[in-house]
């Protein structure tokens, strides 16, 4: 794509990226595909804010060149070291060697480490501003939103917030690379919660922190680090990672997540039995299958459930492999102070409710109950699955 004007003097030169299968080697992109959003500031100084990975770096490069002769660039703007963000470093600097480099003390040690770049390096700190003529950085610290050396930038004369990975999510900017020209903005906000659940929910503190700073800014335009640009509803993108930040700790919408596998469908006949419990309680649920839907799905509409059914079956003396991993995960992204039950078969014996009991006491999740049967479920067991089931809706209320 053609750099993009955001204002006057100010320009997306991203890319879009349309072959990586897995972001970070563990997300699935490989239908929605995922912008790295780089930006330039034409002034009396001109700057870049961020840049790609080091495989999409040519094409930042020829974006860059479109736009600006690289030696009339004065500063590069470093929000977050990150390699999605910093990859393209070493390109950049064979076309611009002279150009500043600008972070806080922690980027600074990074870029030692990462690039062995030790030279035209300057710090800035919380709240310092620098000047390039007809508009001015100001640069704000967020730390852990979501690496330790993370900064947004705010340009004080047009009001756009470089937020870096803040308020960003997945998917390619094919139609435009702002809110307003989508015709299905509902696919971006979803893949913002994608997002969201997969790389920053477990720092949603910070994020909480970063979003006070951001509130006593003029904020027309929210320009992340990937996805949207939002020009039109800049509220629309803070607001729902307030929102999602905010259920940290407990604070879920009263919602159950069902998750589910099965080896041979003794444990899968049952779930329409669960299924139904739920919608007769009352209650909204996502249903998903562990064995096929792929972890970067699950984890979104497990951040937004405050009730859990494990539904699954013993596989070799433990819990079905598949959901171990999905409760590992549920702890990596901090998913605490849920309610659950366990519901699955076995064959020659048990054993998954030692693995259930131990990570319910890592995630701080209240287990309500359990139903385990041997091969098939049968009419007793239905009788307390389907009253297991109505007692964890009743707890959420």
């Amino acid at each position: 794509m053609k750099p993009i004007a955001l204002s006057d003097g100010i320009f997306w030169i991203g890319v879009n990226d349309t072959t990586t299968k897995l972001f970070e080697g563990l997300w699935s992109i490989e239908k929605e595909g995922i912008s790295y959003n780089s930006y330039l500031i034409k002034d009396e100084k001109s700057a870049l804010i961020d840049l790609s990975k080091s495989d999409t770096g040519d094409l930042l490069i020829e974006n860059i060149k479109a736009c600006i002769d690289p030696q009339q660039l004065t500063y590069l703007v470093v929000n977050h070291m990150e390699p999605d963000h910093s990859g393209a470093i070493r390109k950049l600097l064979k076309i611009a060697p002279h150009i500043t480099i600008l972070g806080n003390e922690k980027t600074r040690e990074m870029l030692a480490s990462f690039f062995g770049i030790t030279e035209h390096i300057q710090t800035v700190t919380d709240g310092e501003s620098i000047a390039l003529g007809k508009h001015s950085l100001r640069f704000l610290s967020t730390p852990m939103v979501h690496w330790p050396e993370t900064i947004m930038t705010y340009e004080e004369t047009s009001g756009i917030l470089f937020s870096c990975d803040g308020f960003g999510g997945y998917g390619k900017l094919e139609n435009g690379i702002f809110d307003d020209q989508q015709s299905d903005l509902d696919f971006y906000e979803k893949e913002s919660l994608r997002y969201f659940s997969n790389i920053v929910c477990a720092f949603s503190k910070p994020v909480l922190k970063a979003a006070e700073k951001i509130a006593a800014l003029k904020v027309n335009m929210v320009a992340p680090s990937h996805g949207l640009v939002w020009r039109s509803k800049p509220a629309r993108i803070l607001d729902l990672y307030i929102q999602w930040s905010g259920y940290a700790g407990g604070n879920y919408p009263k919602k159950v997540c069902l998750l589910h596998a099965s080896m041979y469908g003794n444990t899968a006949r049952i779930v329409p039995v669960i299924e139904k419990s739920i919608q007769d309680a009352g209650y909204e649920f996502e249903s998903m299958d562990v064995t096929q839907t792929h972890i970067s799905s699950v984890l979104p509409a497990l951040w937004k459930s405050a009730g859990v059914v494990i539904c699954a079956p013993t596989y070799e003396g433990a819990l079905f492999p598949t959901m171990e991993f999905v409760l590992e995960m549920a702890d990596k992204k901090r998913m605490t102070n849920k309610k659950a039950i366990y519901i699955g078969s076995y064959g020659w014996g048990g054993g998954a409710m030692r693995f259930i009991n131990k990570q319910c006491e890592i995630l701080k999740w209240e287990l309500l109950g359990n139903v385990e049967f041997k091969g098939q479920a049968l009419d007793k067991d239905l009788q307390q699955i389907q009253s297991l089931t109505a007692e964890l809706a009743t707890s959420l209320s």
